[in-house]
């Protein structure tokens, strides 16, 4: 008998759950960050492609939270934990939050690529979930693939080839 796997391909500001032998996909990483949260030992992985930092500075009635990366992750680490996962289990990877555009001034607010980064990272400490590894920043787009069988992200760099952590 053979097993059939199949590509779970995660939308912009979408989030989705995988269990092995299927794997998690998105792409069009630039200033976007791509967020895996899994758990090995169970074989399940959920991934998040966050847009931007902050919930709190949308000024939309009906947002879509899984845009933000406050909102994405504790809905991401919820979603994980029904779905059978141990939140003792999570570990995270990361990649994208690229500067995918060059402006003359340095305003923070156009860095939007860091700001995804830094507010990653402190929502995944906030729910003391480690991050294993991350392939972030510079000014490169990226499509990422994740294995729950494995625990490995597959990361493709627009120009740069392919790399794995």
């Amino acid at each position: 008998m053979s097993i059939t796997t199949k590509i779970v391909k995660v939308g912009i500001a979408d989030l989705k759950v995988a269990r092995s032998p299927d794997t998690l996909r998105t792409s069009g990483l630039g200033s976007c960050v791509g967020v895996v949260i899994y758990d090995l030992s169970l074989k399940v992985a959920g991934m998040a492609h966050v847009m931007l930092p902050d919930s709190t500075l949308s000024k939309r009635e009906n947002l879509n939270e899984l845009k933000y990366a406050d909102s994405a992750i504790e809905i991401l680490v919820k979603t994980m934990i029904d779905n059978g996962a141990r939140k003792f289990a999570l570990k995270a990877k990361i990649a994208g939050g690229a500067q995918m555009f060059s402006f003359p001034s340095s305003t923070n607010i156009l860095r939007v690529g860091n700001r995804n980064i830094e507010a990653v990272v402190e929502h995944l400490g906030n729910y003391h979930v480690p991050i294993l590894a991350s392939d972030v920043g510079g000014n490169n787009g990226r499509t990422i693939e994740f294995n729950p069988s494995t625990g490995m992200l597959k990361i493709k760099k627009v120009n740069q080839g392919e790399i794995e952590i």
